[in-house]
């Protein structure tokens, strides 16, 4: 799997936008998580799913869309109307912290991780149970390791070389890489429950 992170927007709902659409796109996780504690990807993805699809993107509206495509749509017009609907189901792939608890708990490979917007909350049983403790409320990105623990971060949306971050366990191994809104890798790490450890920087 292919875990995408999105650090909080912060206001900047571009920077959010352009950020969620490279994790989707471009870095093509399997799922993509803000956590930020407001309501702004929720915003950014209704209004993405307006520009694919019309002012009534609900799943109840595709009979609605579908109908004059079906009826009297020539075959581009179709293959056009299909690609919108791919890449309208394609944004349920982007959540939130429940709004609940800005909390959950994800299984990477045999790695526990806790999810969650702001750290000073994170209690004894998370970081007990926990090997990968992610959270987004911070002014830049973070890849450390604590002993046995990774504490990490992807930074704010929009920030320099920071705002999103991809956990991928397809491998071997279980890395990590921040990457900027326009896509650039900024850090890459294979976590590891050792100390010793090596970051890499790409300008």
């Amino acid at each position: 799997m292919r875990l995408g992170l999105l650090g909080p927007a912060n206001g900047d709902l571009a920077a959010l936008a352009q950020t969620a659409e490279f994790l989707l796109n471009g870095a093509k996780v399997t799922r993509a998580i803000y956590l930020g504690a407001d309501e702004a990807i929720e915003d950014t993805v209704a209004l993405w799913a307006e520009s694919l699809v019309g002012p009534d993107a609900s799943d109840q509206g595709v009979w609605k869309r579908a109908f004059p495509v079906a009826a009297s749509g020539t075959t581009e017009e179709l293959d056009t109307f299909l690609r919108a609907e791919r890449a309208r189901l394609r944004l349920k792939a982007i959540e939130r912290l429940p709004p609940e608890e800005l909390r959950t708990v994800e299984m990477l490979g045999e790695h526990v991780a806790v999810l969650i917007h702001d750290k000073a909350l994170l209690d004894e049983e998370d970081i007990f149970s926990a090997t990968i403790l992610v959270y987004g409320k911070s002014d830049g990105a973070l890849l450390k390791p604590i002993g046995s623990r990774w504490f990490m971060t992807p930074g704010p949306a929009g920030g320099p070389g920071c705002g999103a971050m991809v956990l991928d366990d397809s491998g071997e191994e279980l890395v990590a890489m921040v990457y900027d809104a326009e896509g650039r890798m900024a850090q890459r790490e294979t976590l590891s429950t050792r100390r010793s450890t090596k970051m890499s920087v790409q300008g």
